[in-house]
């Protein structure tokens, strides 16, 4: 496992010192999980876990978003009611409907800080939208979803048409949306690129499988699949092979860098992967807001990629390259 490093830092502001003067008490972290089932969330918890001991005198604690904003707008109004808590890590289902609550989170005294995504109306921007929010953790979403879009039309240069599955979580996530709309961008510039269907596969392999299932029923011949998620590639693995399609001429890229992916990668049956650090979220956020509440400072935003080796894609040449990498998730 590589090292995770708060060296490289892509933030340059400041912000104030917390009210929380340095005292014997424990810094009590609440992580918003997405969902606490999800194999990336899980491993971002065990970032903010491992910060939490690294720094000693530490309580965290999760909640279940269910994937479900709703669900996490009222869990961050409950914190703020409860008293309980110091600071938030916040993985948002909804970057632009969680900004209300949080912002009643910093007036409350509550240190916050998001990962994977920034919080506000444009996805694009990382530095904090939420005014008083105290760091996030993410690259720019656009930022990879352009460089997924490249590396397919890399592969489809060749082939005329190029017939192409894109898969995004879920429709109704403005950062689904961004990144679906990015990758089009890209794409559209290529005519012999395809679009044969656009699934949802919600982050699951079980709904990546039912989806990629319907759309086989329609179009039978596939030479891309993009999957926003990895756990995307793993159902939509699944229904190509229920089809009697081959695996290995069909150009699979996905997202996320679970070591699953990796694995499959290697043994030749995916191509791709867009690098994503759940771990290195976690741990971040967590000693940022932690540091900040003993009175110390932190950068913004923090770009998470810029403290790790691999590049943005990870590809069958590089891993080849790097047999000693491993994952920072599962999967």
């Amino acid at each position: 496992m590589k090292k995770l490093v708060l060296a490289a830092l892509a933030g340059t502001m400041l912000v104030p010192i917390s009210a929380l003067a340095q005292s014997d008490k424990p810094v009590r972290v609440a992580f918003l999980a997405a969902s606490s089932q999800n194999g990336y969330n899980d491993a971002t918890w065990q970032g903010v876990q491992q910060a939490a001991a690294e720094l000693g005198n530490v309580e965290a604690e999760i909640f279940d978003g269910q994937f479900n904003a709703s669900v996490q707008f009222s869990q961050v109004e409950d914190i703020i009611a409860s008293g309980r808590f110091d600071a938030i890590v916040v993985a948002p289902n909804d970057t632009v409907g969680i900004a209300t609550a949080l912002e009643d989170a910093v007036k409350a005294g509550i240190l916050v800080g998001s990962v994977l995504f920034p919080v506000g109306p444009d996805l694009t921007v990382m530095e904090p939208q939420v005014p008083g929010l105290t760091v996030t953790v993410a690259q720019n979403p656009k930022t990879g979803a352009i460089a997924q879009a490249e590396a397919v039309a890399e592969f489809c240069k060749d082939k005329d048409p190029c017939n192409t599955v894109m898969f995004m979580g879920q429709k109704i996530y403005p950062f689904d949306n961004l990144r679906y709309e990015a990758q089009m961008e890209v794409l559209s510039q290529h005519p012999n690129i395809k679009i044969l269907a656009t699934g949802e596969g919600n982050y699951s392999p079980d709904t990546s499988l039912a989806a990629m299932s319907d759309i086989l029923q329609a179009h039978s011949e596939v030479d891309v699949v993009v999957g926003t998620a990895d756990q995307h590639l793993a159902g939509i693995e699944i229904a190509l092979e229920d089809a009697g399609l081959e695996i290995e001429p069909i150009y699979l890229i996905g997202g996320g860098l679970n070591q699953i992916t990796v694995d499959a990668i290697r043994a030749g049956r995916y191509d791709a992967t867009l690098s994503q650090n759940p771990k290195s979220e976690g741990y971040l956020a967590a000693k940022a807001l932690i540091e900040v509440a003993r009175g110390g400072t932190s950068p913004t935003w923090i770009d998470p990629s810029a403290s790790i080796e691999n590049p943005l894609i990870v590809t069958t040449d590089w891993l080849k390259a790097h047999p000693e990498f491993t994952a920072e998730w599962e999967g």
